[in-house]
C-alpha cells in the first residue's frame, strides 16, 4: 500500500480530491513493513514542478504512484538507511545541519506533544513531515518514519543521522522506548534541550553589549590614530618648534601601526591559527582547560556552567532509566572542559569500583561541593534525579548571576578605557594648536 503527499496544493478540483483522498489514506492505512521512503521532483498536468516525499514499496511503485496522479516523474530518490551510498544531491549525507539547536528543541517539544497525546509514533512522524516547511527537515523526517515502519526501534532511527541527534539524545529516546514512556522522556527532553538554550541565550547576551562597545572603541581609536593623527603630523612638519611629548607619542604610534599594522594582523592570525592547532592535541588542551578553570572570575564561570550540564544531562538520563554508569558516561560527554571530562570519567571508576557518586565526585575538586552535597542527598533519600536537576538549576543560576555581574562591571569600564583613549587622541591633537596660538599673541 503507497500513500503520497504532496508538498504544494493545486487549487485545480481534480488535484484537490486526489489530495484529500490521500491525506484519508494517510490516517487510516496501516503501514506496510517494507515501505521506504522516496523524495520526488515531477511536473503536474499545469506543467509546473512539484517537489515532496512519498511512501512506496519500490522506486517502480513510487514512479506508478506518481503517474496515477497524472504527474510526469523526473526524479525518484530514496531516503533513509536503504537509500544508496552514493546517492546524488548528497541526501544521505548532508553538507549542513537540518535543525539547529533551537529548531530541534522545537522539533522534540512538538513529537513530544503527539506522542504523549496517544497518537502512534509512525503517525506523529507523519505529520511532523507534512507540516515541515524546509525540504531537509521533511526529507530527514520522512526517512525517520520509514526507517520506523520498517520495524527498527526509534532510537536506532535517530542514531543513523548522528549529525542531527547527539549520542545523549539517542540514549534518552531509547530508554523512553525501553521503558514504555517515550512521550514523558520526549518531554523531559525537550525540557531540558528549552533549558539548555535559554542558558546560552543569557549568556549570549550578557557578552553582547560588552563585545559591540569593544568592537566600537576598536574602530574609533583606530580611525583616530590612521587618519586624524597623520592629518596633524603633516600641518606641524614645516615647524621648528618642538612638540609636545604627547603629539610625539601619539605620531610615533600612527606611524607605527601604518607601517607594521599589517605585520601585526599577520601576526595574529598566525598565533590565532597556532593556537587552534595546539589544542587539537589532547593533553595540551586538557593541560589549558585545567588553567582556565584557576582564572579569577571566567574559571568559576566555566565550572559552573560545565557542572550544571553534567548534573542536568545525569538526572534526565537517570529519572529515564539509564543506568548510572552509561549515564555517567553520557553526562562526561557533554562537559566542553577536557579537564572536568577526566575527573568525571575517574568518577566514573570510582562508581563501578563500588563508591558511591556522591563520594567519587567530592574526590574531584574541579566540581563544585554543590554536587556532590544534592548528590548525596539524592542518594541517602533515593531521590537522585530530583536532587541532581536541583543542583543543576541552582548553578545555572549561579552562572547567570555571574554572567550579569561581569557584563554589568565591564560596562562601564569599556566606556571609560574608550573616553580616555579617544580623550589623549584628542589632547594630541589639540596640544600643538594651543601651543601654537599662544605663540602667535
Amino acid at each position: 500500500m503507497t500513500c503520497l503527499r504532496p508538498q504544494a496544493k493545486s487549487n485545480h478540483n481534480y488535484y484537490r480530491s486526489n489530495l484529500i483522498r490521500n491525506e484519508q489514506s494517510i490516517a487510516d492505512a496501516t503501514y506496510n513493513k517494507n515501505m521506504t521512503a522516496y523524495s520526488y521532483e515531477a511536473i503536474d498536468a499545469e506543467g509546473k514542478t512539484r517537489q515532496g516525499v512519498l511512501d512506496a514499496d519500490s522506486a517502480k511503485a513510487a514512479r506508478g504512484l506518481l503517474r496515477s496522479q497524472a504527474m510526469v516523474p523526473l526524479a525518484v530518490q530514496a531516503l533513509g538507511a536503504t537509500a544508496t551510498a552514493n546517492a546524488p544531491n548528497g541526501l544521505q549525507r548532508r553538507s549542513k545541519r537540518v535543525f539547529g539547536g533551537t529548531d530541534l528543541t522545537i522539533w522534540t517539544r512538538q513529537l513530544a506533544g503527539l506522542v504523549s497525546s496517544g497518537l502512534p509514533l509512525e503517525r506523529a512522524l507523519t505529520s511532523l513531515s507534512d507540516e515541515a516547511e524546509k525540504a531537509p527537515e521533511r526529507e530527514l523526517v520522512a526517512t525517520l518514519r520509514a526507517e520506523v515502519n520498517g520495524g527498527a526501534p526509534f532510537a536506532k532511527a535517530l542514531a543513523q543521522h548522528p549529525r542531527e541527534f547527539s549520542d545523549i539524545y539517542v540514549a534518552v529516546i531509547g530508554a523512553g522506548e525501553q521503558s514504555g514512556n517515550l512521550g514523558l522522556v520526549l518531554e523531559r527532553l525537550a525540557d531540558d534541550l528549552e533549558e539548555q538554550q535559554a542558558l546560552k541565550a543569557k549568556l549570549i547576551g550578557a557578552a553582547l553589549y560588552p563585545a559591540i562597545v569593544s568592537l566600537v572603541a576598536v574602530v574609533i581609536v583606530l580611525f583616530l590614530v590612521t587618519y586624524v593623527v597623520p592629518q596633524v603630523a603633516h600641518v606641524f612638519a614645516g615647524s621648528k618648534r618642538a612638540l609636545p611629548i604627547l603629539t610625539v607619542i601619539m605620531m610615533g604610534v600612527s606611524a607605527f601601526i601604518r607601517s607594521y599594522g599589517w605585520l601585526m594582523l599577520v601576526a595574529i592570525v598566525c598565533a590565532a591559527f597556532g593556537a587552534r592547532l595546539a589544542l587539537r592535541n589532547a593533553q595540551f588542551h586538557e593541560k589549558f582547560d585545567a588553567a582556565w578553570l584557576n582564572l579569577p572570575i571566567l574559571g568559576k564561570m566555566s565550572r559552573s556552567y560545565n557542572s550544571a550540564r553534567f548534573a542536568s544531562t545525569l538526572a534526565m538520563l537517570a529519572s529515564a532509566g539509564v543506568p548510572i554508569l552509561k549515564a555517567l558516561q553520557a553526562a562526561a560527554q557533554t562537559l566542553s572542559n577536557r579537564a572536568m571530562r577526566t575527573d568525571a570519567l575517574d568518577a566514573l571508576v570510582l562508581v563501578r569500583e563500588g563508591a558511591p557518586l556522591a563520594s567519587a565526585l567530592a574526590q574531584k575538586k574541579r566540581f563544585p561541593g554543590l554536587l556532590a552535597m544534592f548528590a548525596r542527598l539524592g542518594e541517602q533519600t533515593g531521590q537522585l534525579p530530583l536532587m541532581l536537576q536541583r543542583a543543576a538549576k541552582q548553578l545555572s543560576t549561579e552562572v547567570q548571576r555571574r554572567a550579569m555581574q561581569l557584563a554589568t562591571l565591564l560596562e562601564p569600564l569599556l566606556i571609560v578605557a574608550m573616553g580616555l583613549m579617544v580623550m589623549l587622541i584628542v589632547l594630541a591633537v589639540l596640544m600643538p594648536i594651543i601651543q601654537l596660538n599662544q605663540l602667535v599673541k
